[in-house]
């Protein structure tokens, strides 16, 4: 349940229906807007007696929500959710954000300098994976610790922010000490217990969509970060599994204006993932621009032939530099841009031009 204050509500109007919700046994979140400010009420089990919340000074009305995810639906915040990291980088705020790099840091000279070259070729965020969840146990894991560290450090020389994946409670917690955005990956998207911890982490979280997950599915688990206390929840399509065998998975791109319809959050696309074959990711990173997605994430290597992982999926660093020249013609055509490029300053640390 929502409710909606007058534009000349008093702070002291607003602290009074805060505390009288409180008092009827629920908890109380404020949410100020340009205009006004609403607060949700939390916990509603349906027998919410809002005759008492009516009567208070400065109260307008009372909507009901009637999804079952509350925090991360339109209803409950109209005005889209920005997400503003470290670099400068936003997400959801109009412009395309591009995250790019290894399915798995292999080692110091890789992952450096990739990050070098898609930092000059115009992506703001570095990807890549220390923790590795792998279909098979004999497959490569990822380098931990080592891998997290090296991360760190492309991201000192570069300017990138970092995204990587958490994929249980110990490594989240090392994720988040050195990761800008804490992902949770699509095997993940329903692990609550990891989603709550994720939730008090203090990070930013990319919250991936499973992959037999509806569109109801993913909304409820970010539902679980936001109940945390935590509201900077990027969503990402990544593809659910379909009967064709021409793709790795069927990337959803219905999801993208879907998930906006209905939620504040910003939503992202995966075609990297989402296609599997290395030829369809241009062509669906386009119709992702084209469709409205907040940003892409692109699997980039020097050498996809000798990746540990996902080598398959994995642009040359080339194919990288034609696919942003073709989406930030896309982006202009439908009246967006891409986020600005990272450009070296006086100090030696990048930052956005």
């Amino acid at each position: 349940m929502l409710v909606v204050m007058r534009h000349d509500a008093t702070a002291r109007d607003i602290d009074a229906v805060v505390d009288t919700i409180r008092e009827m046994g629920y908890d109380a979140r404020p949410i100020p807007g340009k205009q006004r400010t609403a607060i949700g009420l939390i916990g509603n089990d349906g027998k919410v007696n809002a005759d008492r919340i009516e009567a208070l000074n400065g109260v307008l009305e009372i909507i009901h929500v009637s999804q079952p995810y509350k925090q991360v639906s339109r209803e409950w915040k109209e005005e889209a959710t920005v997400i503003t990291l470290d670099n400068g980088t936003r997400i959801g705020a109009g412009e395309v954000a591009v995250m790019a790099g290894p399915c798995s840091v292999e080692g110091e000279a890789q992952i450096i300098g990739i990050a070098h070259r898609l930092r000059d070729q115009g992506a703001t965020i570095l990807r890549g994976g220390a923790y590795k969840p792998r279909t098979s146990p004999y497959s490569f894991q990822g380098m931990g610790v080592d891998g997290l560290k090296l991360l760190a450090r492309a991201r000192e020389e570069t300017g990138m922010a970092i995204v990587t994946e958490a994929i249980d409670a110990d490594s989240l917690d090392r994720v988040a000490e050195y990761a800008d955005i804490v992902q949770i990956g699509a095997r993940n998207m329903q692990n609550f217990s990891l989603l709550r911890r994720a939730g008090r982490a203090g990070k930013p979280v990319l919250l991936k969509r499973g992959m037999a997950a509806t569109i109801k599915d993913l909304l409820l688990s970010a539902e679980y970060l936001l109940a945390e206390g935590n509201g900077n929840v990027i969503l990402c399509e990544r593809g659910v599994r379909g009967f064709d065998t021409h793709t790795r998975n069927l990337l959803d791109l219905t999801a993208i204006p879907v998930v906006k319809s209905l939620s504040h959050l910003p939503i992202i696309a995966d075609p990297s993932h989402g296609t599997g074959i290395r030829s369809k990711v241009i062509p669906m990173a386009r119709a992702a621009v084209a469709a409205g997605a907040d940003g892409l994430m692109i699997e980039v290597h020097p050498d996809p032939e000798r990746a540990m992982s996902d080598g398959a999926q994995s642009l040359y660093p080339d194919q990288f530099a034609e696919m942003m020249e073709q989406i930030s013609v896309i982006a202009h055509a439908i009246g967006r841009s891409l986020v600005p490029p990272l450009v070296p300053v006086e100090e030696g640390v990048p930052q956005l031009a």
